[in-house]
């Protein structure tokens, strides 16, 4: 087999971006011999990132069959790949894989990957992975298949997130990755990190894992490089019992460690997908049987499960929700004004010092790097927000996630006060304090009072009108919404609420500020709920209102399972608070009416001081108390699973048509931004609408109407 054999499949894809493999032989330090560098470039602009297509891969294992032959030639020392500045090699080439087609393209592809690949791990010379920057999927594999890997300190983005985009890694990683860190650091990267919106790992944290063998600061990253891999070619006792000790503590990999570590991937993938994705369940097919496979047995398997996978709706649902939503729209928000018209932010003011307030002063301090003050009503509240943001940072410091010069510089620039006054030079002014218009509008006049007249103002409201909190301001167009959703590190979207006298200047600077903070702005009109809450809404009230009926909580809160959404309704009331969500559903049926039902039921729970439905036993069932049902005024009309999906996902669908007529969002790819960002609604499905679209809701509840927004014949 030689890698021109597969060129009829590179023939069958147009427009692959080839990522070149360009050689050059390096003099390695002390007389060690010459090194073969690969540098992995697809020679356009360093932030394009590089791919793997086969193209790519085909040229890829062309060089490394000849380096092959010069190695055993005696002509090489070493071959090393690294890749271009910031990235080493960012993954597979989404847009390639999605075209295939075929059965038989999809298990060549495989076939291609394993082949070059192996030429890395069978080259009769030491090979390395110089690890510069982004390794993703199959560019960590690349470095996975090497003898001695290297990362920097820089580097960010090393993960294998195949299982977050409907696909199992294909390229040796479930065979390699759990003997080289062992199974249960794994089933972390495999699974547990790609589940958790795509989670990565760090050089350094990479490095502490076992993934690497040498950590290098980036300022001389390659020569360092060189250099380390000049004493094990040249077979220096401390650099190679270096890495002998690191690799021994997962040499010997009993059975009862590798099941454990399933497991535990099974009750991730249980209570992140509830098991309806084929892909994170096929992985721990693999890397369950795997254990006792050959690296070529496994290899075969890998090849047939990329096959199978490529060729379902969940991956093309996961191509339209990962390239065109994630990768695309979310990155150019529509209706975003001209970036231009932004202000500069140099000081930032919070209202509030509690949890919600803390978390964005700890966000703000973080990414913009520029004063933060939060104020409160007391000094107590004050010094609490203060410490939990230094305690935030304190773990970040203890866990390597920042250096601490940095996190001596992010704690000195967050302080608190007592005094609004500490605003009089802020540049933009955000409120976190209880979701009540006339508290919040008395924070806003309080505030006007003492900033510059062109300090912004914002609202991180989460359903209440901003055109009405802007009302009695002297300054009505500066105010805007800025809509974080909880907990605020983990969730990515932020809704941008342009009220009806918000000017273009303060919506840019809104955008802009989005972007330092890396977070995924949406344009939202400003309408009760804005869009995450609004459809949230809706579905909470189908749910308690089937439960009111008479339905059983197990089947109420159950029914949703086919959709996959990583918390069931009745789960995700009681960690938003019953409380909190009892308000947003009065705030939507005094805007809406009936179709968004208030539980009198859930009202009798929170006046008992019950925080949640669900109790869990002993052995970790869970169950609802028969005290809670006492307390409880239910019908006796039972739905069955099946029928309370319907109804649930009818009235989405009538719910988000309503949305697109009344202009809530510029079209019916941004409600389905929104809900993946904002409520973790799984890529798998394809985003909210071309769901229900496939499941017949569009169609039973808007006809033609839904269609008209750009719902059809997507994924």
């Amino acid at each position: 087999m030689k890698a021109q054999d597969f060129q009829t499949l590179a023939e069958a894809f147009d427009g692959e971006i080839v990522t070149h493999s360009h050689v050059k032989d390096v003099q390695l330090p002390d007389g060690a011999g010459t090194l073969a560098l690969i540098t992995l470039d697809n020679d356009l602009d360093a932030k394009r990132p590089t791919t793997l297509g086969p193209g790519t891969l085909i040229e890829f294992g062309t060089v490394l069959e000849e380096l092959q032959r010069r190695a055993g030639a005696g002509e090489i020392a070493a071959v090393a790949v690294t890749g271009k500045p910031t990235f080493f090699v960012a993954g597979a080439d989404l847009s390639a894989v999605k075209s295939i087609t075929e059965r038989e393209h999809g298990v060549a592809m495989a076939q291609l990957g394993h082949y070059v690949f192996d030429l890395l791990g069978t080259m009769p010379v030491p090979s390395f992975a110089f690890v510069n920057g982004v390794a993703l999927g199959g560019g960590l594999e690349v470095a996975l298949h090497t003898h001695y890997r290297t990362v920097s300190t820089a580097a960010g983005a090393l993960a294998l997130p195949e299982t977050y985009l409907g696909l199992v890694p294909g390229w040796g990683g479930i065979h390699l990755l759990p003997r080289l860190v062992g199974p249960d650091n794994a089933i972390t990267v495999l699974i547990e990190n790609a589940l958790n919106q795509n989670r990565t790992l760090s050089g350094p944290e990479a490095f502490e894992m076992g993934i690497a063998d040498h950590l290098i600061e980036p300022d001389n990253f390659l020569d360092d490089s060189l250099d380390w891999a000049a004493r094990i070619v040249s077979g220096d006792s401390a650099a190679k019992e270096e890495v002998e000790s690191r690799r021994s503590r997962y040499a010997d990999i009993d059975a009862d460690t590798w099941n454990s570590a399933a497991a535990r991937g099974r009750a991730v993938v249980e209570a992140k997908t509830s098991n309806a994705a084929p892909a994170p369940a096929r992985a721990l097919e693999l890397f369950e049987t795997g254990q006792n496979l050959s690296q070529a047995e496994s290899a075969h398997q890998e090849d047939l499960a990329l096959a199978d996978l490529i060729d379902t709706d969940e991956f093309r649902a996961t191509v339209y929700s990962f390239l065109d939503l994630l990768q695309k729209r979310a990155k150019r928000p529509a209706g975003a004004p001209d970036p231009s018209l932004a202000r500069p932010v140099s000081k930032v003011g919070i209202v509030g010092a509690g949890l919600m307030a803390s978390q964005l002063g700890l966000l703000f301090a973080r990414r913009l790097t520029v004063p933060v003050v939060l104020t409160d009503i007391d000094q107590e509240r004050v010094d609490k927000g203060v410490a939990y943001v230094h305690g935030e940072i304190d773990k970040m410091l203890a866990k390597g996630r920042i250096p601490s010069e940095s996190a001596e510089r992010v704690k000195s620039l967050v302080t608190g006060s007592v005094d609004k006054s500490a605003f009089h030079d802020a540049d933009f002014v955000i409120e976190a304090v209880f979701e009540e218009l006339s508290v919040k509008k008395q924070v806003f006049a309080e505030v006007e009072e003492v900033v510059s007249p062109d300090c912004i103002l914002a609202t991180n409201t989460s359903s209440l009108s901003v055109t009405a909190m802007a009302k009695d301001l002297t300054h009505p167009e500066r105010l805007v919404g800025f809509h974080f959703f909880n907990p605020v590190p983990a969730m990515p979207l932020l809704e941008v609420v342009r009220a009806q006298q918000t000017e273009d200047a303060v919506l840019a600077t809104a955008f802009e500020l989005a972007k330092g903070l890396k977070k995924n702005a949406v344009l939202v009109k400003d309408a009760p709920a804005f869009v995450v809450n609004r459809v949230l809404g809706r579905m909470f009230g189908e749910i308690t209102k089937v439960f009111d009926e008479g339905t059983d909580a197990e089947t109420a809160d159950n029914a949703l399972r086919p959709m996959g959404l990583p918390m069931s309704p009745f789960k995700l009331l009681a960690l938003v608070g019953l409380p909190v969500g009892q308000h947003v559903q009065e705030s939507l049926h005094a805007a809406f009416g009936e179709r968004f039902h208030v539980s009198a039921n859930q009202q009798k729970l929170i006046d008992a001081g019950i925080k949640g439905l669900w109790k869990k036993s002993d052995d970790g069932t869970l169950y609802v108390p028969e005290s809670t049902l006492a307390l409880l005024d239910r019908g006796s009309n039972r739905s069955s699973s099946e029928e309370v999906l319907q109804r649930t996902q009818d009235a989405l669908a009538d719910e988000i048509g309503r949305m697109l007529d009344e202009g809530v969002v510029a079209a019916a790819a941004d409600v389905d931004l929104c809900m993946i960002l904002g409520a973790g609604w799984p890529l798998h499905l394809g985003g909210i609408t071309p769901y229900l679209d496939r499941t017949g809701a569009a169609e039973r509840v808007n006809g033609k109407r839904f269609h008209e927004h750009g719902i059809a014949s997507r994924p």
